[in-house]
């Protein structure tokens, strides 16, 4: 399932040609990422290691995660909301055992600024964290 929404990803960003369309594209997903409750916009819910402000939250349901998150930035609320889309509604052990290989599929790493690089690589580690935290708990 992880797999099949990583593909998608990825085909959605190949088909723009340039950078400049793929931020773009980052900014409107950014935009329709669906607000994270104000009582979970709490320091310990802020992701270490990222330039902005960026809050990740997630919940057991079912014995899926679901993942809600914010940021005060137009383009790394776009990065979290991808990082969402592939990853919420999956059990802790899917999340802890995928590779998550759209990120270099679509060139995410090499196309942002080395703080943004460092954000991407604190989000998916908290997100790891999350799963390995719940996995305990299923």
């Amino acid at each position: 399932m992880i797999n099949e929404r990583q593909d998608e990803v990825i085909e959605e960003f190949e088909m723009f040609e340039d950078w400049m369309d793929k931020y773009e594209y980052l900014i409107s997903l950014g935009k329709e990422l669906p607000l994270i409750d104000e009582s979970k916009k709490t320091e310990e819910n802020i992701i270490k290691g990222c330039q902005s402000r960026v809050w990740l939250a997630a919940d057991l349901n079912d014995s899926k995660i679901q993942f809600t998150a914010d940021s005060d930035a137009i383009i790394t609320k776009g990065i979290i909301s991808l990082m969402i889309r592939v990853l919420t509604d999956s059990s802790p052990k899917e999340i802890m055992e995928t590779e998550l290989y759209f990120i270099d599929k679509v060139g995410l790493k090499e196309h942002l600024s080395p703080t943004r690089s460092n954000g991407l690589v604190s989000m998916v580690k908290q997100i790891k964290m999350y799963a390995i935290a719940y996995s305990l708990k299923v």
